[in-house]
């Protein structure tokens, strides 16, 4: 199937649960592969593996109104963005049950390459989360950057190929993004 018809039934998708089903079964493989390529950065216990994340994915994605995506991009941001929540929820979560005890700090280099232990650095996930937000009101598209970069573990070309936009572009919104997250995250020590 060509991604123009993937793009249709994705859009399809906010019609009925059958569509939705359809649409599911299209990108549930990319899901999968996202979810895996997210945690695998992430030392995880048995709450928290790579099909419980693209089923609570799932739940964000075809919540209330079913979707409503407009195209594949639409709908892969949205994906990053839902398993951004469902890692920052679990963060949230282990937090408030050991209220950061031992808790280190972690350069934001830390995500991209190397594992990140998701209940040890449960606090600078938040931290990222609040800093993410803050970005999101100066530019969005370098939150959906970083989102489908970092949370969704997608390449520096298909991230492009998604946005419309250069691959220089990227990684231009990659370091801006990360310059201004650097900050925030230093003001929040």
């Amino acid at each position: 199937m060509n991604d123009n018809e993937i793009t249709a039934h994705i859009a399809a998708a906010n019609r009925s649960a059958a569509e939705r089903d359809k649409a599911l079964n299209l990108v549930y493989d990319d899901l999968l592969r996202i979810a895996r390529a997210e945690l695998a950065r992430h030392r995880r216990g048995d709450t928290l593996n790579t099909r419980a994340l693209v089923n609570e994915a799932y739940l964000k994605l075809f919540d209330r109104d079913g979707g409503g995506y407009e195209n594949r991009k639409h709908f892969f941001a949205t994906a990053a963005r839902a398993m951004r929540q469902v890692v920052i929820d679990y963060a949230r979560m282990r937090l408030a049950e050991r209220r950061g005890a031992g808790a280190e700090h972690v350069e934001l280099d830390a995500l991209e390459g190397m594992p990140l232990p998701v209940d040890e650095q449960a606090e600078q996930l938040v931290g990222m989360d609040r800093a993410l937000e803050k970005l999101a009101a100066l530019d969005e598209r370098l939150v959906t950057v970083i989102e489908m970069r970092f949370f969704a573990g997608l390449e520096v070309k298909d991230i492009a190929e998604l946005l419309g936009v250069s691959e220089p572009t990227i990684k231009r919104d990659t370091r801006a993004a990360k310059a201004f997250l650097q900050k925030e995250l230093a003001l929040g020590r």
